[in-house]
């Protein structure tokens, strides 16, 4: 398949590409702001500006989609910013891929997603999803990891890194229902990607840590 992917240098988005590029034989597409360096036979760049991606996903006619976009409240600078890009930019490529005949999208979202939330990061990354699903795309795959675990590069998130060090001891207080909001290393979110895309049931799936880890496993 041709495959686009948005969000292709943060922590899942990049350990997805190497995963789709070791363990496939699909044509990656990468929107991407400026070069990467990244060199493999089947990788292409699309280096522009975001507001130029859809175009150029328009012109590219991918058979699917694969979305890591996302920012933080921290880097945004403003919940406007912010829906611009978990939002706005991530729904722009995605109807971009399907107008031009994608099939299937698999998406990161977040644990928790849901339009009607009291976080406005978890309230936007649910409209996210629902404006996914009324796209109609033939299958979409929902990934809903809790705090990953991984190197960032970019900016700090000291919140973020204080979570990862407490995640040990957290994590063996969230039980039950609350399983879900444990932490995963990205690493296995990256690998479920290429099993989604090789999933052959249509719908709509949501996986959350435990689905995730076994879509991982089959990858």
């Amino acid at each position: 398949m041709r495959v686009i992917i948005a969000g292709a240098t943060g922590l899942v988005g990049a350990l997805a590409a190497d995963r789709l590029l070791a363990a496939t034989e699909h044509e990656i597409h990468a929107l991407v702001r400026r070069p990467t360096g990244r060199d493999h036979p089947r990788w292409r760049e699309e280096v522009a500006s975001p507001e130029h991606w859809p175009r150029l996903v328009a012109e590219l006619r991918p058979d699917a989609a694969v979305s890591a976009l996302g920012t933080t409240m921290r880097a945004a600078g403003s919940r406007e910013a912010f829906r611009a890009v978990d939002y706005d930019l991530h729904l722009a490529v995605a109807r971009a891929a399907r107008e031009a005949g994608a099939r299937r999208m698999t998406a990161i979202s977040s644990v928790g997603a849901a339009a009607g939330a009291r976080s406005f990061y978890l309230a936007v990354k649910g409209e996210a999803e629902d404006a996914l699903r009324a796209l109609g795309f033939d299958r979409l795959d929902l990934l809903r990891p809790g705090l990953l675990l991984g190197e960032r590069r970019g900016e700090p998130r000291p919140g973020e890194r204080l979570a990862i060090a407490l995640s040990p001891l957290t994590d063996r207080l969230l039980r039950g229902f609350f399983a879900r909001y444990r932490s995963i290393p990205a690493r296995l979110v990256a690998r479920a990607v290429p099993t989604c895309l090789s999933r052959p049931a249509p719908g709509v799936f949501v996986h959350e840590n435990d689905a995730i880890r076994r879509l991982a496993r089959y990858e």
